[in-house]
């Protein structure tokens, strides 16, 4: 057994079945083989004596395995405890993935996390089985591999924007972890690549079945800011601002995937934009295990069945959706869209290199600070409380990134006055995809509560929801399809 927390039957009779929806929930070990696969890989069934779990691939290395060539086994929707967990352990996996060990090394990463460096790395390694160094090279890896198969940058070039100290480094990993070369990743690629445009890196985004793509767009496309958002033949375009430069996506449905085509300024932001990705579209969400208590309430059932595959929307800028949040404040969504459009036309940084209809950056906290009083409309409480927290995010006062612990971040919020629960609330379910998160006070969700039959005042609803835990906030987006 390794570090994984799963039970061992189980884990071995999900693999024996191929169940596709515990890929990225847990690795596979082969010890006679030394491979470490996704649960779905097609290959043998090894015997039972001859198979150790980890619950991440990282783990699975620092035990000298590597990663089947057939199953791919990074490329997997990622763990849903992510999400689910607030602990240190969820709230660190969520900033490594973004890439801050890359950025700023195991002490940017603890001091985000409020931790020193020695108990971070013994918490990870006693929950997750490998250290943030292990855990961000397994990240720098599958950076590495998509922009080898994806592009045609150098190898040297690749693995400084992967995140890499030396090509040699780089090297040395792509053989401990894929048992090949570099060249070899990408020759194999090249049997199977599909064309590219010049500039672009296409990418597919996997996620666990059903998912409810459409109900996804709709809540984009309603707030969409024009210049920063598009939805063209239901693909959904957006701006991005990145730790080293800009970028643009564009993301369209398929089969068990999305596609997904980057342009980024600067190739380091490749593994923060795909994580920023796959959180705006839920991609690691297990629908199986949210339906299945939700779909327990005979108010919801319908809901439920009518969208198995609903996601919870998430974000790729903390500090962009505190702002669209303070801006909805008691306003209709259309009100905050129109009033959000106006601010981004005048204080938005345009795209040097404009992708179609995306040609604008959302204003920076700093510009919105300073300049935001000339540009918005509506009661002067609910601007001068705009201003003043872009202020504390400009200075970094006030920081909302994915690692943030959602009580604390919560409380930090609300000390800002003309901010409540609502707000709060929004930015925890936005930002972090906290999954349990029920917004009582939200006009449209009690309605849609009414539509179903559910108690409509906030105490009631509160009362009645507690049998929807860990999945309010999943709850409440069946509540607002239904206002």
């Amino acid at each position: 057994m390794g570090d994984v927390l799963i039970d061992e039957d189980q884990g071995y009779r999900a693999s024996a079945s191929r169940d596709t929806r515990f890929d990225g929930q847990f690795i596979l070990a082969v010890r006679t083989t030394g491979i470490y696969c996704r649960p779905s890989c097609p290959a043998i069934m090894p015997k039972r004596s001859n198979v150790v779990f980890f619950s991440t691939a990282a783990a699975a290395q620092q035990a000298g395995f590597r990663a089947c060539r057939r199953c791919l086994p990074d490329s997997v929707p990622g763990s849903p405890e992510w999400n689910l967990r607030a602990d240190l352990a969820g709230r660190a996996m969520r900033l490594i993935t973004d890439g801050v060990v890359e950025r700023e090394g195991v002490p940017g990463l603890a001091g985000r996390l409020g931790y020193s460096e020695r108990h971070l790395t013994r918490v990870l390694t006693a929950e997750l089985g490998a250290g943030p160094l292990a855990l961000a090279r397994a990240h720098r890896a599958h950076s590495a591999r998509l922009l080898i198969e994806t592009t045609t940058l150098s190898q040297a070039d690749i693995a400084f924007a992967a995140g890499f100290a030396s090509v040699r480094q780089f090297n040395d990993t792509i053989r401990t972890v894929f048992a090949t070369t570099p060249t070899g990743l990408r020759a194999a690629a090249k049997r199977r690549a599909t064309p590219t445009a010049p500039g672009k890196i296409t990418l597919r985004l996997p996620y666990r079945e059903p998912f409810d793509h459409d109900g996804l767009l709709t809540f984009l496309a309603a707030r969409a800011i024009p210049g920063v958002e598009s939805i063209v033949d239901g693909a959904y375009g957006r701006t991005m601002r990145l730790p080293h430069g800009t970028g643009t996506a564009w993301l369209s449905p398929a089969h068990g995937h999305v596609d997904c085509t980057l342009s980024l300024t600067d190739m380091r932001d490749l593994g923060s934009a795909v994580s920023r990705l796959r959180r705006l579209l839920d991609l690691d969400a297990d629908p199986g295990a949210v339906g299945e208590v939700l779909g327990e309430d005979p108010a919801l059932e319908a809901l439920v069945r009518k969208n198995p595959g609903l996601r919870l929307p998430g974000a790729v800028d903390g500090a962009e959706i505190v702002t669209r949040a303070m801006v909805g404040q008691q306003i209709t969504v259309s009100a905050a869209r129109t009033a959000l459009t106006t601010l981004t036309a005048a204080l938005g940084d345009p795209l040097s290199t404009p992708d179609g209809e995306l040609t604008v950056l959302f204003p920076a906290p700093a510009a919105i600070a300073e300049r935001a009083a000339e540009v918005l409309r509506g009661p002067r409480r609910r601007i001068d409380t705009i201003l003043t927290v872009n202020a504390a995010l400009a200075s970094g006062e006030l920081d909302v990134h994915v690692g943030a612990d959602p009580e604390e971040l919560s409380r930090a919020l609300q000390e800002f006055s003309g901010i409540g629960p609502w707000t709060a609330g929004y930015v925890l379910m936005r930002v972090l995809g906290a999954p349990d998160v029920l917004l009582t006070g939200d006009v449209a969700l009690r309605k849609g509560a009414a539509n179903v039959g559910l108690p409509s005042t906030p105490e009631a609803l509160e009362a009645h929801a507690a049998a929807w835990r860990p999945w309010r906030s999943y709850a409440g987006m069946h509540l607002w399809s239904a206002s």
